[in-house]
């Protein structure tokens, strides 16, 4: 009997890191496959009868669900129509079929069962060789995934090493919206580790402040070239200006790709010049985000008062203890798309480092 092969690839989106486990098939085979296979089984019938048949099923199926109705083959699958999308209001006329309108195919609990009984899983090697790159660490202030332009990033993983000088590979810096900077200062290069001094490409805004970093190698003189990226986004620092003045310039924070910024520091009460950190938690129990100040520590640091946000508006921060900013003003702008970024890009949580000044 042939088994169900699968390999474990790392689950970037979880922290601590855990593991996907992927199916791998063997080959992707159709109908004319379908057909050869049942012929096997029931010589009488021959391979173009079968496959007619597979096709008027199809139509068939069609034909039932443009009918309104749900086709349920007994130990095997259900078909029904399903719409995607929402309504504002329950008069809102249904969108567009041609955007709204799916198909839902469902596999019967005996089917599975079957499958199950019958099944021998195969376990494959985590990928072909690759770069991996697990963790990004900026040297100087000890953080994780922050692009600092005076620090130094340290890279650690498996299979890193690469000779930008033979030619055999490099390091890449990307922006999310635009940008890209080949690396060339590196203090260190091994297998387990790289540190570099960061070239970091301009983005059209100054909001745009998120970067993708990969490294490309080839591990053999003939070899085909590899790369790989880490799964998570770097974040440059923001500088605030003009705080010892009563109106500072507005500036985006907390955004993406996007052309405009999904959230607004529009005003403080500051002391003297600070750096910290700005937090936003999703909280997908509840549907809403937690906003709060951090320190610079990576672990177990001072914070500010959590302010909860379920659209978008204005809200005010607190510093934390021994702070010089007493209260930091934001406006959301964008809820929705910043949301939908700390949870897909972002495993549920968001930090960026805010460079306050005086002046």
């Amino acid at each position: 009997m042939s088994t169900i092969q699968w390999r474990p690839e790392i689950n970037f989106m979880t922290v601590p890191q855990s593991y996907w486990m992927r199916f791998v098939p063997r080959k992707v085979v159709g109908k004319e496959d379908l057909a050869a296979d049942i012929a096997l089984r029931h010589p009488d019938l021959n391979e173009d009868m079968i496959l007619t048949i597979l096709n008027a099923e199809d139509e068939a199926i069609q034909e039932r669900l443009l009918n309104g109705d749900q086709v349920t083959k007994e130990g095997g699958f259900s078909y029904s129509i399903s719409f995607s999308g929402r309504l504002d209001s329950p008069d809102d006329p249904l969108p567009d079929l041609e955007e709204s309108l799916q198909v839902s195919v469902s596999v019967s609990p005996p089917f599975v069962a079957a499958l199950r009984q019958g099944a021998r899983a195969e376990r494959l090697p985590m990928t072909k060789k690759l770069p991996l790159i697990m963790t990004a660490e900026d040297t100087l202030l000890k953080l994780n995934d922050v692009l600092n332009p005076q620090g130094v990033l340290q890279l650690k993983g498996d299979d890193l090493y690469f000779d930008p000088e033979g030619g055999s590979g490099g390091c890449i810096i990307e922006g999310t919206r635009s940008g890209s900077a080949m690396q060339t200062h590196f203090p260190m290069i091994s297998s387990t580790s790289v540190m570099l001094m960061p070239e970091i490409p301009a983005q059209p805004d100054p909001w745009n402040n998120e970067y993708r970093i990969s490294i490309r190698t080839h591990y053999s003189e003939h070899g085909t070239l590899c790369s790989g990226t880490y799964g998570r986004m770097l974040r440059l620092p923001l500088t605030l200006t003009a705080f010892g003045y009563p109106n500072p310039p507005e500036v985006g924070i907390l955004t993406g790709s996007a052309d405009s910024p999904y959230v607004s520091v529009i005003s403080g009460a500051v002391s003297e010049d600070e750096i910290l950190r700005i937090q936003v938690i999703l909280d997908q129990h509840q549907d809403r985000l937690l906003f709060s100040l951090l320190d610079m520590k990576k672990d177990d640091g001072a914070a500010g008062a959590e302010v909860i946000m379920t659209g978008n508006g204005e809200l005010t921060l607190s510093g934390f203890p021994d702070s010089a900013v007493t209260e930091l003003n934001l406006r959301v702008n964008e809820y929705a798309a910043l949301k939908e970024m700390i949870r897909n890009d972002y495993s549920g949580r968001l930090v960026d480092m805010l460079d306050i000044k005086m002046v």
